[in-house]
Parts: structure tokens; sequence; C-alpha cells
């Protein structure tokens, strides 16, 4: 270690040695700076990513989903609690009465009577021990649904319900204390419990018999409990009936999705489905809003003003500033650096170039895009969007996600959505962000182009402090020995004065 001295000559090294070594750092802290802007530009990049990621995902969602863009709406009358009705972007607006005579059931295995122990309603904290008496083996297994679950003796219901939900994902079970009914229940519609185990072999359960349930007698050799079907009756507002026996609580009827709640009784219900594109107008003003947002943000990254006097501050810099001051200073210095981004511009003219591609039909639903300074915003006129949904929506959903009528078609939210994906694929290779992670604060890969440029960066940075620290403990060397031949050669002048006294 090098010995820092301020001695007999009364020179302030250490001053005289950070003066020096402030020139020897101008290279380091130009390729800090140089480093800080690299890091700056990949945190827009996250930024992005994130925005895009987030807009394709909703495209997706605008293209998929039927029920985002159904101009379709069915309302029920007359008997209104028995039944529900949605209807689907193709529902027809023939009315539909509806009978529900019996309600689906899910195959459901129950205590035949209540459990009880010593003439008192079992409990939760009721053990299998206490339910069988002196007859209690040593373990109870239960075996359905290719699922084999084994019990102790000591176990409660609470633990035996529990264990039950936890390892048997296709039943529910439960336990009701007013009945003291114990239920194991199929979690879907028109599917079995089966008696197999988890090698998918029938197999005997004696939690069964602890528990009371009711099986059929060949359950464990081949048995099921099945689950009941329903029986509902529609008539056509057009004439005709027909009954159907549905597995589940639902059924589609004229593309009206019918949900059954209850048995109707002596008042049917009553289906009408009529125009109403108000969710359609919903989800395209939630569109134009996300690309709007999308486009604007995009845009003032590629036009930023770039202050090119306003450097990253370096750490003394930064010393000598307030911390409002600097935030002001890194706000001009930040400024522009996404100015004139080839993957942006790209982005922005194939976007645009998509929407004007579409602008007739678009300004026949109501969509046009604004002035030229707007930069291709869109506009809406909602009320002509809601008119011309009533009059003719296929025609207008055809411009967003398409039509099975024109396989040629470029719907816009498909276009948009397939060049949002090829940016986020050069968003990948080049910074080594996720196509499919929203979240901004994302880990980036460092298997990319940046990637590989921060690991130089890093690099050059840690050779150039080596050598700073080699320069620095030169210099005091220098300064010391320096300081020790001043220090002898004042005490051999005093020496040799004193001779000539």
């Amino acid at each position: 270690m090098v010995s820092r001295i301020n001695g007999f000559s009364g020179m302030d090294v250490d001053s005289m040695v950070k003066s020096l070594m402030s020139v020897k750092r101008v290279p380091l802290d130009k390729l800090k700076q140089q480093k800080q802007i690299f890091d700056w530009t990949r945190d827009s990049y996250r930024e992005l990513n994130s925005k895009i990621v987030q807009m394709s995902n909703k495209l997706f969602d605008m293209s998929s989903k039927s029920e985002l863009l159904n101009t379709q709406k069915s309302t029920v009358s007359g008997n209104s609690t028995a039944v529900k009705a949605e209807a689907n972007a193709d529902a027809s607006n023939v009315s539909l009465e509806v009978k529900v005579t019996k309600l689906a059931e899910k195959a459901i295995m129950k205590s035949s009577v209540e459990l009880q122990v010593g003439g008192t309603k079992a409990t939760r904290a009721t053990t299998l021990a206490d339910l069988t008496g002196s007859a209690t083996p040593g373990t109870y297994d239960l075996n359905i649904n290719d699922k084999t679950v084994q019990f102790g003796s000591t176990d409660s219901i609470a633990v035996v319900i529990a264990r039950i939900n936890s390892e048997v994902p296709t039943v529910n079970a439960t336990f009701d204390e007013i009945s003291g009914k114990f239920t194991i229940t199929h979690k879907e519609f028109g599917k079995a419990i089966t008696d197999t185990d988890s090698n998918k072999l029938s197999k005997t359960s004696s939690l069964l018999g602890a528990l009371k349930l009711d099986a059929p007698a060949n359950f464990g050799t081949g048995g099921k409990v099945n689950y009941t079907e329903g029986e509902v009756t529609v008539t056509s507002g057009l004439g005709g009936t027909e009954t159907y026996k549905p597995s589940t609580d639902s059924l589609t009827v004229n593309g009206v999705k019918l949900t059954f709640l209850e048995v109707t009784g002596a008042t049917n219900s009553k289906i009408t489905t009529q125009s109403d594109p108000t969710k359609a107008v919903e989800t395209i003003k939630s569109f134009v809003d996300s690309y709007n947002e999308l486009l604007g943000l995009m845009n003032s990254k590629i036009s930023e003003q770039t202050y090119r006097d306003f450097k990253p501050l370096t750490d003394e810099q930064r010393e000598s500033m307030k911390e409002d001051d600097i935030k002001k200073w890194e706000e001009k210095a930040k400024s522009g650096i996404l100015k004139n981004d080839g993957i942006l511009s790209d982005t922005v003219t194939t976007m645009r170039m998509i929407i004007s591609n579409n602008l007739k039909g678009l300004s026949e639903a109501g969509i046009t895009t604004g002035q030229y300074y707007e930069k291709g915003q869109l506009k809406i006129d909602e009320a002509k969007l809601t008119a011309a949904l009533t009059a003719n929506p296929d025609k207008v959903l055809s411009i967003f996600r398409g039509s099975a009528s024109d396989l040629n078609g470029k719907p816009i939210f498909g276009e948009i959505r397939g060049k949002l994906n090829e940016t986020l694929d050069m968003f990948t290779k080049k910074v080594g962000t996720s196509k499919f992670d929203t979240n901004a604060s994302m880990a980036l890969k460092t298997e990319s182009i940046m990637g590989e440029q921060l690991k130089d960066y890093n690099n050059r940075i840690s050779n150039l402090e080596r050598k700073m620290t080699n320069w620095e403990t030169r210099y005091y060397k220098q300064f010391t020995a320096m300081e020790k031949a001043m220090s002898q050669f004042q005490s051999q002048s005093s020496s040799l004065a004193s001779y000539f006294k």
C-alpha cells in the first residue's frame, strides 16, 4: 500500500494527485456517459416492448373473442329467473319459448343417511374412527377418477375433505353440518365419477362405507356414478318444437346461449333477440384509444428533441448539484435517445398504412384520421359508428376482424397485430426483451445485440478503472519519493550549514 504523505515540502499531495487524475479520468467519464445513454436506450425499448405486448394481446382478444364485437342482445321475459340468455354474434332474431322440465345434475355421491356418533350428528371434527366405532380398520382408501387417496382412522371429516379436494382435482368434497351428510361431486357437467385407482384399474373404496356414500352396487368392479341429463323444450317463433336432453346446465339454440337456473314451472321463459351495438362500440372505442396511445408514444420517441449539450452527469457533477437540478438535467439528457429509430419508424409507417388502406370503410363507420399534424391519430364519431353497426354490422366488423366469406381480406386487428409481433421479434433480437412479457421491468436476455454491447461496455470500464487505480498509485509513489528526497536534502543542508558556524 502506498504511503500518502503531505510532508516537509508543504505540498498538498492529495489535491495534486486529484488534479492529475481528473485529466486521466476524462476517457473513463466519457465511456460511462456512453454506457448511461446505452442503459437509458435499453430502458426505453423495454417500456415500448411492454406497451406493444399489451396492444398485441388486446388485438388477439378482440379478434378471437366474438362477444367483444357482439351486436346482438337477448332478453328474457315471462319466467326471467329460470333461464339466462346470451346472444352470440351470429344469433338469430327469431324468438324462443323455453320450458325447463328438469335440470341437468353433475355426478354426485352423498351420504344416504345422517352421519352420527352415538346418536349425535357428526361435525367436521368427527373422525373416521368415531363414525365406524369398533369396526375401525387402520386405514381407509378412496379410488375414484384414476386417483387413490388413503386416510387414517384418526383423520377428521375436515381432513378428509381437504385431502380429497387437494389430491383428486376432478371432484369437490363437502360436508353439510345441517343435514349431517357428506358429498363428493364431479366438478364438470356431463362426466361420471369412475371407480378407478391411480393405476386406472377398478377398485373398491372402504371410505364409501365409513361415510355411507351412495354408489352403484358394482362400484369397485367396473361401475360408475353417472350424471343426470336435463330436459328442456324449446319452441321457435317460426313454429316447431324441439326437446333437448342436455348433460350440462346450458344449451345454444339459434346462436343464443341458454343457461338453465331452475325449472320453469307454470310460466315458460320467452327469449327475444335484437340488434344492440353497445358492446361492439365499446370494443372499437377501446381499440382506437389503445391505438392512439401506442402510436402517440412511438411518434413522440422518434421525433423527440435531442439536447446534445446535456450529457449524462458524472459522479463529481452530481455531488455539486441539487436533486431537482439533477432530475431536470437528466430529462434533457434522456430526450431524443430514440430519435429517428429505424424499428419504431417502420412500425409507425406500417400501422398508418394499414389504417389508410381501410380508410374508406372506416370513414363510412365514423372513424377518421384527423389533421395531418396529428400524425395518424384516429377520431370517432360515435353516433355514426353506432348507426353503421346497427344498419350493417357484418360490413363494419369485417373491417376489423375479417369475414369468413373473404379469406383473402386483411382485417385491421390481424394486420396491426402481425406488424407489432414483427417489431417484438426485432426487439428480442436487438435488446433481449420478451415478446410475451408485459412487465416494463422485465429482465433482459444477455443473448442479444445490446446484451453483447453491454458486456463490452462493462469490460472496457473495468479495464479503465483498473488503469485509473494504477495511475493513482504511481502518482502517490512518485510524490512520496519526492517528499523523502526533499527531506534528505533538507537534512544534509542543515548538517553542512552547521560546519560554517
